[in-house]
């Protein structure tokens, strides 16, 4: 198997995981109990379908199927953040465990384009490495915006339990 070969089955990978998630935002837009975070959620919906078409064009450009793979990892990640949306909470705690679960989805993320934009560089795939970092950059910042809002979630319960 070459390192193209190689570059190809993580580009699968990518967008089986993408896919995956398009089919698993909604749930969480319907079961988050924050407005805000019904809409970071739905946001999100949004650029993971463009994601998914953005991927679609790096197959296109390279004369490639995206299917194929199945994305194991990531068919694990939403699994057990199903966990979550089956746990009776109400209000702040229950939206601190939805960003925990959707934290470790956009960390998986994080690390897979990191890895294709560092191979798709060294193989000179410079049109694929500005796709794969513009999606980098949306799953950072979704990241971080995630991250402040938990942020947010603790600091009102930590005023509230000191009340």
């Amino acid at each position: 198997m070459s390192l193209h070969d190689v570059m190809l089955e993580e580009l699968r990978s990518l967008y089986s995981a993408e896919n995956q998630i398009v089919k698993a935002l909604p749930k969480l837009i319907k079961h988050a109990k924050n407005e805000e975070l019904k809409n970071g959620f739905s946001q999100h919906l949004a650029q993971t379908e463009e994601h998914v078409e953005r991927l679609k064009k790096i197959f296109e450009q390279l004369d490639q199927k995206p299917t194929g793979k199945d994305c194991k990892g990531m068919e694990g990640i939403l699994e057990e953040g199903k966990e979550v949306l089956n746990e009776d909470e109400s209000g702040d705690s229950y939206d601190v465990g939805l960003i925990g679960a959707a934290s470790r989805v956009e960390h998986y993320e994080i690390a897979g384009y990191t890895w294709a934009i560092t191979v798709a560089t060294a193989l000179g795939m410079k049109e694929a490495v500005t796709l794969l970092e513009e999606t980098l950059g949306e799953e950072e910042e979704t990241r971080d915006e995630l991250e402040d809002l938990l942020n947010q979630f603790l600091e009102r319960s930590v005023k509230r339990t000191a009340a």
